[in-house]
């Protein structure tokens, strides 16, 4: 007599492998939803927004713009999404680098450019960008980027076996190969710049006493460092470590330039120079909702004494709305009063909506 509630053997594997599939499966859902940038709703009105404007008094008009400054590249941004239009935050990044860079190439390479499209793609925020007369949106090709560096093999082989490669880690590649390539500096979106950087050169960040960060680098071209850390990313690829191709990638190979084991030894050595913590992450990414407190501006002042930009924390705080009187509010006024006014603007419009 058979027993009832008994599986097959075949029916237990299959039942067995369903289940496995199906917590694979979410995790690699899960995981791609945690490793894509979220876009909140208020920054996609920007596509709704008018692509023709008419430029601000308040944007300086400068004459005879050096492209020989910045360590002859110019400063960059890089979208590495299909994004074209500009948020706000990036907006105010790009539009303090202008201002404190009035001769310098501000370059702003997206992903979702082409040369035949580029006009097409005209919308709100690159029009009051393109008000800067330093300001200047072009293509961004992975394959042309990377072809003559030591990523070249490491992008050859993802493109081929379509292995999937998040915005972060194609951003961590394309700044090397961008400095290598033309030498500058290179800023993350999440930025607001508070001070001229062209004193600066051959440098990167202290994020904490144990980790450098490369929301902000700058080096001359066919900088060797920079060939090394290239090498580093192709050579111990490892897609599952967040951080891995970025602030991990920058610290084990400036610890063997040195040839130490800790940060602190060694603030410069064989050219590179580490800045202090203050210089561009004042506040820690654990404290990252003290940018949209209610701050003294006497505070304010003692904290970013010796920096020369502040690091938003784009990865923590995006969305977060951002309120009068705030921190990130006061430094938006003073730094991108262009786009900040724009904000209040939009801001107001919502209100009267509700």
């Amino acid at each position: 007599m058979a027993q009832i509630g008994l599986l097959s053997p075949w029916s237990a594997k299959f039942r067995l492998i369903s289940v496995v599939s199906f917590c694979t499966f979410s995790i690699l859902i899960l995981f791609m939803y945690l490793k894509t940038d979220y876009i909140p709703e208020d920054e996609l009105i920007l596509h709704l927004l008018p692509k023709e404007v008419v430029c601000p008094e308040t944007i300086p008009t400068v004459s005879n713009i050096s492209h020989a400054m910045v360590h002859r590249g110019g400063i960059y941004f890089v979208e590495t999404s299909e994004r074209t239009s500009p948020t706000f935050q990036a907006m105010c990044a790009i539009e303090s680098a202008a201002r404190a860079h009035p001769k310098a190439k501000i370059n702003i390479l997206m992903k979702g450019l082409t040369v035949r499209s580029l006009s097409k793609h005209s919308n709100f925020g690159m029009s009051i960008l393109s008000c800067f007369p330093n300001v200047k949106f072009s293509p961004l090709d992975f394959k042309k980027l990377f072809d003559d560096t030591p990523l070249s093999s490491w992008y050859t082989r993802v493109e081929n076996q379509r292995e999937f490669v998040d915005y972060p880690t194609l951003s961590d590649a394309c700044r090397m190969a961008i400095l290598w390539k033309e030498g500058g500096i290179y800023l993350d979106t999440d930025f607001i710049i508070l001070k001229n950087l062209e004193n600066i050169t051959n440098a990167m960040g202290m994020q904490s006493p144990y980790t450098l960060n490369g929301a902000f680098l700058t080096f001359q071209s066919k900088h060797k460092f920079v060939e090394l850390c290239m090498r580093d990313f192709t050579a111990h690829y490892n897609y599952w470590i967040y951080g891995h191709q970025g602030p991990q990638l920058l610290t084990r190979v400036y610890k063997r330039w040195c040839s130490i084991h800790r940060l602190r030894d060694k603030k410069t050595c064989q050219g590179v120079n580490v800045l202090s913590k203050e210089a561009f992450y004042p506040v820690d990414w654990q404290d990252w909702k003290r940018y949209f407190e209610p701050a003294d501006p006497k505070d304010m002042k003692r904290i970013l004494k010796n920096s020369y930009g502040v690091h938003l924390w784009n990865k923590k705080s995006q969305g977060q709305p951002v309120q009068l009187g705030s921190f990130l509010e006061q430094l938006q006024a003073k730094y991108c009063p262009t786009t900040n006014n724009l904000m209040k603007m939009y801001l107001l419009a919502e209100g009267l909506k509700s």
